[in-house]
């Protein structure tokens, strides 16, 4: 049986700036189960980082968050105060940012910046802690780690402050790993070598990780359940198999389509999606992908869809699934 880890209902994020409201984050539920991968896909902007740091309290002053729940390891975390959340960021909650190079402090050694988390959420001595940071830069596959530990962020490669990220997240054994596009600034070689590490780590200490990221072919190899989400809204939801092989939603179409594909004696070219993701000042009051979507139509523009259910585990928010629509399937119509 399933046991949820997380467990997120009608989270709402809204920036207050000069301009106006920003609502980033519209009204967004969904669950990660104990030992579980789930992966959020989207383009940039579509709400897939500022939820997660929402979940995290990691969000500026002029962030206010929402939520009819938003329970980790079944506790409301929502409503914790700033003492208490502390004991959960980085300790039981543990998150890989997405650019290493400006995530690490380049004035404190990779030791310092290990040795002092582990200090403070497990009450270690400083030999302790020493100890324990070194083990971790063992875990992550970093060469020679007792001389690391006195070395500075500049003085490694990108792929391995890739790798210091990974250990400082897993250094006090989270129950749950936030990765967000932690392969992004990284070379095919090394972004594989890097989920490779995530995997081995995942099975070893049986850690739940939400990956966050745009690209289809790595949450493919990587997760059991796939999140798509566009305009600040989840508009497709289900297992791997079922998004990749019966996707629903048009703008899950368009990811897949966009995506390089080799096959045997033919050449596809790549078909992207036009138009650009919505202002979410001014987030439109139907479904956020209609002014994008070439099967779009009135009731779209003025209503925003319902999600249904295709099997106990995949739903999609999308008009063209109601029985009076007309039937397409894969972008093509049937």
């Amino acid at each position: 049986m399933d046991v949820k880890l997380l467990e997120v209902n009608n989270l709402k994020t809204t920036f207050h700036t000069d301009a106006g409201q920003v609502q980033a984050v519209r009204g967004i539920s969904f669950h990660v189960n104990k030992g579980e991968t789930v992966g959020i896909v989207g383009e940039s902007g579509s709400g897939k980082s500022v939820s997660m740091l929402s979940i995290m309290r990691l969000l500026p002053d002029n962030a206010r968050v929402n939520a009819d729940l938003l329970a980790f390891d079944g506790e409301e975390i929502l409503d914790m105060d700033q003492k208490e959340m502390r004991k959960i960021q980085g300790n039981e909650i543990g998150m890989i940012f997405q650019d290493p190079m400006t995530s690490l402090n380049p004035l404190f050694t990779i030791g310092d910046q290990l040795i002092e988390p582990i200090r403070i959420h497990q009450k270690l001595s400083k030999a302790e802690a020493k100890k324990r940071a070194i083990e971790v830069l063992k875990l992550v596959e970093i060469p020679s780690p007792e001389s690391r530990l006195n070395q500075y962020p500049h003085e490694f490669s990108g792929g391995m402050r890739q790798r210091v990220m990974i250990a400082i997240a897993i250094s006090c054994n989270p129950k749950l790993l936030i990765a967000d596009e932690p392969t992004t600034a990284l070379d095919v070689t090394i972004q594989a070598q890097i989920l490779d590490l995530m995997q081995e780590l995942k099975k070893k200490f049986d850690t739940s990780i939400v990956l966050i990221t745009h690209d289809l072919g790595v949450v493919a190899s990587m997760c059991n359940r796939i999140i798509v989400m566009y305009g600040g809204q989840i508009v497709e939801e289900g297992t791997t198999r079922e998004v990749f092989y019966n996707p629903q939603h048009p703008y899950t179409w368009g990811l897949i389509r966009s995506m390089p594909k080799v096959e045997e004696g033919e050449k596809k070219k790549l078909i992207p999606i036009p138009g650009s993701p919505p202002d979410l000042l001014a987030p439109p009051q139907g479904c956020p992908f209609t002014a994008r979507c070439e099967h779009a139509m009135k009731v779209c523009a003025q209503l925003p869809p319902v999600p249904l259910s295709v099997s106990e585990s995949h739903r999609a928010a999308c008009w063209l699934m109601h029985p009076k629509a007309a039937k397409v399937k894969g972008g093509v119509p049937v």
